[in-house]
């Protein structure tokens, strides 16, 4: 990765895009070969510039007034992963991975209610 890359960032840039509705500036952050996977309802997977073009024009077209609200983005040894409000305005979680020129190399996203929850009764003994 180049030196100046700054992961986090850049997932900020993704999330601001997203909220100003700017499909240029969205489709300028993922490299040309880019893959997505939504898991948000009926499975998809999107590859390349035009993929990727669809599949976010529909969902920037008349977005929630609470979407792409930032919950919590957190660093991973993988890229990022963040905690946001889909453009249904409904909690999703999205993991990025990024290329070595600092682009978004491939997403993977589901709703957070889909996650797995840790078992009832264990508790987080660290610390």
């Amino acid at each position: 990765m180049t030196d100046d890359f700054d992961p986090i960032a850049l997932v900020v840039d993704w999330l601001d895009a997203c909220r100003n509705r700017d499909l240029a500036t969205l489709l300028d952050l993922y490299a040309d070969n880019a893959t997505l996977e939504c898991r948000c309802g009926e499975p998809k997977i999107s590859e390349g510039r035009a993929g990727l073009e669809s599949y976010w024009r529909q969902r920037l077209d008349a977005p929630a007034p609470t979407a792409f609200g930032l919950e919590e983005i957190m660093p991973t040894t993988e890229g990022v992963v963040l905690d946001y409000l889909s453009h249904e305005g409904k909690p999703v979680r999205i993991a990025f991975s990024f290329t070595r020129a600092g682009k978004i190399q491939a997403t993977q996203c589901l709703p957070v209610a889909d996650l797995p929850q840790p078992a009832a009764g264990l508790q987080d003994y660290a610390g």
